[in-house]
C-alpha cells in the first residue's frame, strides 16, 4: 500500500472472468459490510457486459442490492491504485501493472455460471464467509497498529485467509 494511506482508503479489487456473478458478489459485500471503510470494485478478465439476473436474485435474497453496480473490464478500473486485489478463482487472469504495490490474493471460488439458482446460492455464501474473514482481518490490523500509521501490505500479505491459496 501507498505511504501514507489510512486505514479508511483501503481499495479491494475483487475479479473475476465475466464480471457478471463472483466479483460483483464479493464488491456488493464489501459494500453492505464494510461500513464505508473500505472501497471495493470488481472486474472481469472477459467481461460479459452484464450482471447474470442469478447474480441479483441472490444477493436480493439477502437483502443486498447491486444497485450502482455494472459488469466492467480491468481497463476500467484503476489496476494500480488497488491496494488489494482478490482473484476469485483458478480461472482468473489478471494482469497487473508493474507500479502495483499492493496485495494480490487468489480465493478458489467455483464459477456459478450456467448452473442453477442453488449454485449461485453456495458460491453467495462461500464469497460472504471470505469478505467477512478479510475485512475482520482488515479491521484487526487498524486497530492492532499504532494510531494514524498506514495499514502496509506486508501486513496483509503476513495473514493466510481462508481459501487463499497462495500470495
Amino acid at each position: 500500500m501507498a505511504a501514507g494511506r489510512l486505514w479508511n482508503a483501503v481499495k479491494i479489487l475483487f475479479v473475476c472472468v465475466g464480471n457478471s456473478c463472483r466479483s460483483q458478489m464479493a464488491e456488493a459485500y464489501v459494500h453492505h459490510l464494510g461500513q464505508g471503510e473500505v472501497s471495493a470494485w470488481s472486474a472481469g478478465s472477459h467481461p460479459l457486459g452484464s450482471i447474470l439476473p442469478e447474480t441479483v436474485e441472490a444477493m436480493r435474497e439477502k437483502g443486498i442490492a447491486l444497485d450502482g453496480q455494472w459488469s466492467k473490464g480491468l481497463r476500467d478500473v484503476p489496476l494500480s491504485e488497488m491496494d488489494i486485489i482478490v482473484s476469485m478463482g483458478r480461472d482468473v487472469i489478471c494482469p497487473v501493472p508493474p507500479e502495483f504495490r499492493g496485495q494480490r490474493v487468489e480465493w478458489n471460488i467455483p464459477d456459478p455460471y450456467g448452473v442453477e439458482l442453488n449454485r449461485f446460492h453456495e458460491v453467495r455464501d462461500l464469497i460472504e464467509k471470505q469478505v467477512r474473514a478479510l475485512l475482520a482481518y482488515l479491521k484487526q490490523a487498524k486497530t492492532t497498529r499504532p494510531e494514524g500509521r498506514a495499514l502496509s501490505h506486508r501486513t496483509v500479505r503476513g495473514r493466510h485467509l481462508e481459501g487463499e491459496t497462495k500470495e
